[in-house]
């Protein structure tokens, strides 16, 4: 069997979604719920561990296309066994860090390096393993690990009835080394071999053939994940309090519950009706239903039914974003170079939404709760161009390749 018509094994599946739950889990998620304290035992206010925490994310989207490269270079599995490594020595440091300078160092170093097991990283090490099949297993796992925040939300809640956060992160180092180190030192033989392989032999076309500029597909990419990165993580984080102000009271809390599920329930209806559908126009979906959610709220405030319509849309926009931030990159160019240009995606997406809370505050406290929702549906909008413009792209490209080649 040739490397490109090879089958990611179920287990590397089944592996690579507990490492996501388990990275996101314990990376990111958890934060949330240890902050009171962690700003208490480090003698810094709340915001100021929220504000570390967008400045750490800002150095792991600057660390992002290095990321990628290297998954190109050595293989994504290589990588993501690396990075458990790390990932588990960060989460200690940040445990036995002795103020908030040296918590704030290892906040930002665990940053840097969970971009290597991450999703960009994870898709990449699924490219270079999965053959043809690559596709569709990008949105198995975007659907196993749908569950992270559900899953460690609760789980560091209950630990942190009996645990410190300290103890806590010495477990979640300690989940890093016995659950993903192992998963990414197998895949990595599978990557390993997959791109010797690939060396080996002369590189295929892109899925997209060079009827269209490739440069200008590759910037209206960026751009648009990075707009649309900006519109989700923007309202993500105010979610609750939006509502709210709009006048839906408890409301607001149960109708941003209903985010999750709608996740989730994106990445039933791709897998199960998405199949044969161009990952150009689920770009535009994905992107149209981000703004459409905001519009319908803005329209119907306060009424709940509204809300829970536009927690729905946004939830779907958000979760379908997952599935074609790794999707759209290999429709567009191929296998041959996937791992770098999903370091600048992901380097795209994580900068646009480690600025996007901090400047949505300065939003509300400067215009007011419903211009700065308005404008949010402009910026969600102007993304949603951006795709349609790779659509647009393409096409012409087609069209005008149709009479060079009846000329011949």
């Amino acid at each position: 069997m040739m490397p490109n018509e090879q089958k990611l094994p179920l287990w590397a599946l089944i592996g690579l979604g507990a490492s996501q739950n388990i990275g996101y889990g314990t990376l990111y998620y958890a934060l949330s719920i240890l902050v009171p304290e962690i700003s208490r035992d480090v003698g810094r206010s709340e915001q100021w561990v929220f504000g570390a925490f967008s400045i750490a994310l800002l150095a792991g989207s600057l660390a992002a296309p290095l990321s990628g490269a290297l998954a190109d270079r050595i293989g994504a599995g290589r990588l993501m066994a690396a990075g458990s490594l790390l990932a588990a020595a960060c989460l200690v440091m940040m445990a036995v860090s002795s103020g908030p300078l040296t918590f704030a160092v290892s906040l930002a170093l665990t940053e840097v390096v969970s971009v290597a097991v991450l999703y960009a990283t994870a898709f990449t090490a699924i490219v270079q393993a999965g053959g043809r099949k690559a596709q569709t297993s990008i949105v198995h796992l975007t659907l196993m690990a749908g569950f992270a925040s559900s899953m460690f939300w609760p789980l560091t809640s209950w630990m942190h009835d009996f645990l410190s956060w300290r103890e806590i992160y010495m477990v979640f180092a300690a989940m890093n080394l016995a659950v993903c180190f192992p998963v990414h030192l197998a895949l990595a033989r599978l990557t390993t071999s997959a791109v010797s392989a690939s060396k080996a032999t002369a590189p295929t076309a892109a899925p997209v053939r060079a009827v269209a500029n490739r440069n200008l597909l590759f910037f209206l990419m960026l751009f648009g994940f990075a707009i649309e990165g900006y519109a989700l993580s923007a309202i993500l984080v105010h979610m609750v309090p939006l509502t709210q102000a709009l006048g839906m009271g408890a409301a607001g809390l149960v109708v941003a519950s209903l985010f999750g599920p709608s996740q989730v329930a994106s990445r039933l209806i791709n897998l199960v009706f998405g199949r044969e559908l161009p990952q150009r126009w689920l770009a535009v979906i994905a992107t149209a239903l981000i703004p459409s959610g905001l519009a319908i709220l803005m329209l119907t405030t306060p009424s709940v039914p509204g809300a829970i319509l536009f927690a729905v849309c946004f939830g779907l926009g958000s979760g379908l974003t997952s599935i074609v931030s790794g999707t759209l990159p290999l429709e567009l160019f191929g296998k041959a170079g996937y791992g770098s240009r999903m370091g600048w995606v992901t380097s795209a997406k994580q900068m646009m939404s480690a600025v996007a809370p901090l400047a949505m505050s300065i939003l509300l406290a400067g215009i007011g709760v419903v211009p700065s929702i308005w404008w949010t549906v402009a910026i969600g909008t102007i993304a949603t161009l951006a795709f349609l413009g790779i659509v647009m792209t393409i096409q012409l490209g087609a069209r005008a390749s149709i009479p060079e080649a009846s000329s011949r």
